[in-house]
């Protein structure tokens, strides 16, 4: 049974803009934790560099180059195909972990 609304037929969904929109997603998304990582290093070695300072330095670039590297494979399989697969839920967590660790570490930089 199709969908109707009240000027009849719903018309057909174009599949190719769901993808776009969701690989520009992921690159502001990407840009976003660029900008956080790098304020978290500046904040981190504020006043000169300290052991702590160096280790949440560390820490804060892996989360962020492991997010990037999660951001990069799913915008090439966002652009790769024509009718892209959803993400994986190992991918989605994460990212999703990444992404809290992330706020974690800038909050604590901040306190």
């Amino acid at each position: 049974m199709s969908a109707t609304g009240p000027a009849g037929p719903a018309e057909e969904r174009d599949p190719g803009l769901q993808p776009e929109r969701t690989r520009l997603a992921w690159r502001r998304t990407t840009l976003a934790g660029t900008v956080s990582a790098v304020l978290a290093v500046k904040a981190a070695l504020h006043g000169g560099p300290s052991t702590a300072g160096v280790v949440v330095c560390a820490l804060v670039c892996g989360l962020w180059l492991g997010f990037l590297l999660l951001a990069h494979r799913r915008i090439r399989a966002l652009a790769a195909l024509a009718s892209p697969s959803a993400i994986t839920p190992r991918h989605a967590t994460a990212a999703a972990l990444c992404t809290v660790a992330l706020a974690v570490c800038g909050a604590a930089l901040v306190l």
